[in-house]
Parts: C-alpha cells; structure tokens; sequence
C-alpha cells in the first residue's frame, strides 16, 4: 500500500474554503439571472462540502485531509462542469469521471472493509483488493451509462431536456476508461487512506462484537 503525502489540515481548509465560495457564486448567479439548474447544482454540491466536518465531528469518523479534499473536489468539479465547463473544455467530463468512479470506489472499499472487519465469515485478502475495487467501480459504470441511456430515450419520447446524456459511442467508451483510471488510483493510494475509516464504520453503523 501506497500512502500519500498529507496536506496540513490549514492547507485543506483554505482550498475547501476557495471551492465553497466559488460553488456559493453559482449559487447566487442562478438565483440573479433564473438559472434553476445553476441554483440546484450548486446547493447540492455545497451542502456536501460540509460532509467531511460533520462526518468527523458528529459521528467520529476519521478522515484525513486528503479525504476531506477528495470529497469536496469531486462535486465541485461535477458542478463547475454543469455551469459550462463540460462543453468548453473537452476533457473536463473525462476529469469529473475519473473523479466519481474513485469515490465510488472509495466509498465501496470503505463499507467492504468495515464489514469484513466485522465478521468472521468475511474475508477479502489483500492481494485481491485492487481486483475488487476495479469491479465495483467497473459495475457502477455500467450502471450509470445504463442511466444515462435512459435519459435519453426519456428526453425522445417526452421532449424534455434532461440534465445527463450519451454522447455516442466513443464518448460512454472514454468514461469507462476513466473510470477505470479512478478506481486503480484508489485501489493504489486509498487502502491504507481509508483503513481508519472502515474501522470507524465497524464500530458506529454494525456494531462492535
């Protein structure tokens, strides 16, 4: 296992702080020009900004400052996307995917691992770790592609605009690959990141025996 270098926790501060006025100025941009979509991005993603510090403060959940800024960056990158980035900048959805899959990844590892930790009967070693991160994320791509082409049969038949949608072929081929790219940086830096966080979640959702 891979650890990273740690930011100092005011390092984490100031950039959480940066990207939550930045998600705040959408907010009011919705609000001054009747941009609805603008208002509910943003809230969205503010709102879950301040998982981190409630997670740690309310439930004891450890997480260190590059969790904190995994979190926060992957929806602020999702909803400066939906502001116009994703259509100006090619490779920004390409960025954002990367960025959900290792969540996804992250958050599966974490609850695995808290329920191995648990039970006896439940044991996923080491060495088939990385495997399992890549086929949950793998899953989860498959499922979210499947979403999305729904979406797309229900803006046909409805002529409704919908706030996702397939751009072909070769676009769903690319966000697969960068979701792979996701999950091998988590199977990579974020086991030895997230033990203490599926500790955390043995011990306060499933009970210490």
């Amino acid at each position: 296992m891979t650890l990273l270098p740690r930011p100092s926790l005011r390092t984490q501060r100031r950039l959480t702080r940066g990207m939550q006025l930045l998600l705040l100025g959408i907010i009011v941009y919705g609000v001054l020009f009747a941009q609805p979509k603008a208002i509910t991005n943003g809230s969205i993603a503010l709102i879950i900004t301040f998982v981190p510090a409630l997670l740690e403060k309310n439930y004891g959940v450890p997480l260190d400052p590059w969790l904190g800024l995994w979190i926060t960056l992957a929806v602020f990158l999702h909803t400066m996307g939906s502001a116009g980035l994703y259509g100006a900048i090619g490779w920004w959805d390409h960025l954002t995917h990367a960025m959900s899959a290792s969540l996804v990844a992250g958050i599966g590892y974490t609850f695995a691992r808290g329920v191995e930790l648990h039970s006896d009967r439940i044991h996923i070693p080491r060495q088939y770790a990385f495997g399992f991160i890549l086929i949950v994320v793998m899953a989860f791509g498959v499922i979210w592609e499947l979403f999305e082409f729904g979406l797309d049969l229900a803006a046909e038949s409805t002529g409704i605009a919908m706030p996702l949608s397939q751009h072909g072929l070769d676009d769903t081929v690319r966000d697969m690959i960068f979701n792979t790219v996701g999950a091998i940086l988590v199977a990579t830096f974020g086991q030895v990141h997230l033990s203490g966080v599926a500790e955390s979640v043995r011990e306060s959702l499933l009970g210490d025996e």
